[in-house]
C-alpha cells in the first residue's frame, strides 16, 4: 500500500484495493495532530466545501478528508452493498487510510454515515493514536422518521432533480445513491444497531446535531450519552437540519476547535498510551 503524500490540496489514497480521492490541509501527521474527516451518506470531499480548510486554520492541526469508495471521484463499489457496509468500512478501509497517511495522533470527525463508521472504529479498534471523536448527526440505530426521509430521497432521485444535483459531485452517481438508499431501505436493515460499539469507547467524544435533523432524532444523542463509558459532550443546534457544518458553520467550527484544543491539552498532560 502506497503512503499518502501530504501535499496541501487534492490528492488520492489507495485503501482496500480502491483509489480514493483525498484532500489535505495544514501540517502533516509528523508535525501536528490530524483530524480525519468521514463524510455523510451522499457526501464526498467536494461537499465538505471549505470546512476542512477552515478547520485546519482554526485548530492548527492537519486535516485529511477523503471520499469513500462509491462516492465523489473515487472508485465505485459492487452493488448491492452489504447491510453491514459501515462496519466493513470501519474494519477494513478506514484502518488502511489511517496507515496510508501515517497518522500519529488525532481525532476522527464523522458526519452521518461517516459518524457511524467512526463510532464503530472507536469501539472495535484499540488504536492509541486516536484521542477523540467528533460525530455530527450520528446514528446508532434506525428510526422510522429517518427511514421515511430516506424513502423521500428515493422519490426525489427517481422523479425529481436530486440525481442531476448529485451528479455534479459523484462520477458514479448511481453507485453512490443506490449503494446507500437500497441498504437503508432493505427490510433487514431495520434491526441495524451499533450501540454495543459505543459501549466500548475509550476516549472523549463531541456530538453535534441539528434540532431539526430530518434523518435522526435526539434519541440518537441520548443513546450515545447513556452507553458511552468515556466522556461525551453534546451540542444541539437550533435552526439546523442534518448538516451542522452547512446550516450552522460558525457554531460548528468553534465547537470542534474547542474540543480539539481540550484533547490536545489532555494528550500533552498525559502522553502515555491509553490502557
Amino acid at each position: 500500500m502506497a503512503a499518502f503524500r501530504w501535499i496541501e490540496g487534492a490528492g488520492e489514497v489507495v485503501a482496500d484495493g480502491k483509489r480514493l480521492e483525498a484532500v489535505a490541509h495544514g501540517p502533516p501527521p509528523d508535525a501536528a495532530p490530524t483530524i480525519v474527516m468521514l463524510h455523510e451518506r451522499l457526501g464526498c470531499v467536494a461537499l465538505w466545501r471549505d470546512f476542512p480548510a477552515k478547520l485546519a486554520a482554526a485548530t492548527g492541526w492537519g486535516v485529511f478528508a477523503y471520499s469513500r469508495a462509491g462516492y465523489g471521484q473515487s472508485d465505485p463499489v459492487a452493488l448491492p452493498r452489504p447491510l453491514d457496509y459501515m462496519s466493513r468500512e470501519a474494519r477494513s478501509s478506514l484502518p488502511a487510510v489511517l496507515e496510508a497517511i501515517g497518522i500519529e495522533r488525532g481525532v476522527l470527525l464523522g458526519h452521518s454515515d461517516g459518524a457511524s463508521i467512526a463510532a464503530i472504529y472507536a469501539g472495535e479498534h484499540p488504536d492509541d493514536r486516536i484521542k477523540g471523536l467528533v460525530l455530527m448527526a450520528p446514528h446508532v440505530f434506525t428510526e422510522e422518521p429517518g427511514l421515511a426521509s430516506i424513502a423521500e430521497a428515493r422519490r426525489a432521485y427517481e422523479a425529481g432533480d436530486l440525481k442531476s444535483r448529485l451528479a455534479k459531485y459523484h462520477v458514479h452517481v448511481d453507485n453512490a445513491f443506490w449503494g446507500w438508499n437500497d441498504a437503508w431501505l432493505d427490510p433487514g436493515f431495520k434491526d441495524w444497531n451499533i450501540e454495543d460499539a459505543v459501549g466500548r469507547w475509550r476516549f472523549p467524544a463531541l456530538l453535534i446535531q441539528g434540532a431539526a435533523d430530518q434523518y435522526g432524532t435526539l434519541a440518537q444523542i441520548r443513546a450515545i450519552e447513556a452507553r458511552s463509558p468515556a466522556p461525551v459532550e453534546s451540542l444541539i443546534l437550533e435552526n439546523c437540519r442534518h448538516s451542522p457544518h452547512v446550516d450552522q458553520p460558525q457554531a460548528t467550527l468553534e465547537a470542534v476547535a474547542a474540543f480539539c484544543a481540550k484533547v490536545g491539552k489532555a494528550v500533552q498532560a498525559d502522553p502515555s498510551p491509553a490502557k
